[in-house]
């Protein structure tokens, strides 16, 4: 659906049942209809209108939408300007994966009392998620912000909130990390899965995260993404240019190696690689090793 004022787009993750949209409504209005998923809106502008568990709901502007699977409702502007929101369905089973890998054996599926949430924190955690999925990102980032989403809504939203546990194995945290981290050392420019990074590391997912962040500073997608610029930097070092380098480092294309290498380091990888060469700047190439 595209039109002046109204339109609306959808993103799917492969291999994973996770489904993205966002869309600007003025007009149109939605008829009653449910979801066999968990629903997480936030709208951006305006405000949306709707019926839900016999009552009339309104969603303003940094406020959090929250639906049940086979939950009726309907939707509309209730605001002169239209209104402007992002949505995120999550299958039923997806949810339960990820209570049941922070909460081993206690983890039933939520229940959200509320349809709509007043929770600032919450909604940019959902909104982080719906980025990652909308901008294609690595799935080590979207596997985090899927696991920080969906216990934050259970957390702070849910009427049944998932009681979280600590890994039931018990491995000690730094060797599950470094087992993490050894594959992501070896295997940096692949498109890794947090539950590839749990299998090898022997540990939960939920528990991996912690243990990483505690052991290196970083999460897992933030530590791939450091090796993956301190590769692509020697590269641009050796005279490769930047698309190849792009490419050979796991990064999306051109655009996004210069996104982060410009935010890393302040300097284009353009502007790098001339100056390792010319003379012209103090760089050097960061030693992967380190």
């Amino acid at each position: 659906m595209s039109s002046v004022r109204e339109s609306a787009a959808y993103w799917r993750v492969p291999g994973l049942a996770l489904e993205a949209m966002q869309a600007r409504f003025h007009d149109f209005a939605y008829p009653m209809h449910a979801h066999d998923t968990y629903s997480f809106g936030v709208t951006d502008r305006g405000a949306q209108s709707f019926l839900c568990r016999g009552r009339r709901c309104i969603s303003g502007a940094g406020r959090i939408m929250a639906f049940n699977p086979d939950e009726p409702h309907d939707g509309h502007s209730a605001a002169d300007q239209g209104y402007r929101y992002r949505m995120l369905h999550l299958d039923k089973e997806l949810v339960h994966q990820v209570l049941a890998d922070a909460a081993p054996s206690r983890a039933g599926l939520p229940l959200f009392a509320e349809p709509v949430v007043d929770d600032p924190p919450l909604a940019h955690a959902l909104a982080r998620l719906h980025r990652a999925v909308v901008a294609d990102a690595p799935r080590l980032v979207v596997d985090e912000r899927l696991t920080t989403a969906v216990l934050g809504v259970t957390a702070r939203a849910a009427s049944r909130p998932a009681r979280l546990a600590g890994d039931r194995r018990r491995m000690p945290g730094t060797i599950a990390a470094a087992r993490a981290r050894a594959l992501l050392r070896e295997r940096f420019a692949e498109d890794l899965s947090i539950g590839e990074l749990a299998q090898a590391a022997g540990c939960s997912r939920y528990a991996l995260y912690r243990s990483f962040r505690i052991a290196y500073g970083f999460a897992p997608s933030e530590y791939q993404r450091d090796l993956r610029l301190r590769r692509a930097r020697a590269l641009l070092a050796g005279g490769t240019i930047p698309s190849l380098a792009a490419a050979e480092t796991g990064f999306a294309d051109q655009a996004h190696l210069t996104r982060w290498f410009t935010r890393t380091y302040g300097i284009t990888p353009s502007a790098y690689r001339t100056a390792a060469h010319s003379g012209q700047a103090h760089v050097r190439p960061t030693d992967q090793s380190n």
